[in-house]
């Protein structure tokens, strides 16, 4: 598992900076509602994708709520006086305050099924009638991109994808929300090549692969014989599905 307090500072830079950020900020505002005004970023992370959705729409007051400090005050420069520490799971918010409420890559790092129901739960209770919730899905499965890389990284073990649509859709019906659309969008300057795969590699970046272990350096050998080493491979294609609190 990454360790987020460290990422914080290279965060942006490594997944794709300001240009997947305003692709995710345009496709989570493409589902809201019009007369949306306030919306909650869950998991915001360094807020680079919250302030494009502050900055996105008129009229829309977008607060941040993240768990982890190191990110949290990251978001805060970005976005004073709009950012809260809380854990999603248990989200200090009152019920029914927000027209809508996102979470942006979260849920694929939640540690069990039990947790992803808990923070679509959290969402679903914070809405008002009426209200939207915008989440990715099926992350990893975006990653997987048909390249030389997925080629040689296919073998790795496989953690059960949390974030599963399928998955997500249900937990969303069983806490009362109902399906209200959904949208892609491109992961900007996230086309990995071999180099930055075995960088990835050996920071911890692939879950089920410990950095610095015989399967590590296994991989990060494969992805060494590969050719163009610098040139990256297709971007991947992240999934969103939104659904509506009945009024």
């Amino acid at each position: 598992m990454l360790d987020y307090h460290k990422e914080a500072e290279r965060y942006d830079a490594s997944r794709g900076g300001e240009p997947r950020a305003a692709a995710a900020a345009e496709a989570v505002l493409g589902l809201l509602p019009d007369g949306t005004r306030r919306l909650l970023d869950v998991a915001c992370g360094t807020g680079i994708v919250t302030r494009r959705l502050a900055a996105g729409r008129d009229g829309l007051s977008v607060t941040g709520v993240d768990l982890e400090p190191a990110m949290a005050r990251q978001a805060a420069a970005r976005m004073p006086g709009a950012v809260v520490l809380g854990d999603s799971r248990r989200l200090p918010v009152r019920d029914g305050l927000f027209d809508a409420v996102s979470s942006v890559w979260l849920l694929h790092l939640a540690q069990t099924a039990e947790d992803v129901r808990t923070i679509v739960g959290e969402c679903a209770r914070v809405l008002r009638p009426g209200g939207v919730y915008v989440t990715t899905v099926d992350k990893a499965a975006a990653h997987n991109v048909g390249s030389d890389i997925d080629a040689v990284m296919a073998s790795r073990p496989r953690r059960p994808a949390r974030d599963a649509a399928a998955l997500v859709e249900s937990y969303a019906l069983g806490h009362g929300l109902v399906p209200a659309g959904q949208a892609r969008f491109t992961g900007r300057g996230q086309g990995r090549s071999p180099r930055r795969t075995i960088a990835d590699l050996r920071r911890g970046w692939f879950l089920t692969v410990p950095p610095g272990g015989a399967l590590a350096d296994t991989f990060a050998a494969r992805l060494a014989e590969l050719p163009d080493q610098d040139r990256p491979r297709p971007e991947p294609v992240f999934s969103l599905r939104a659904f509506r609190k009945p009024d």
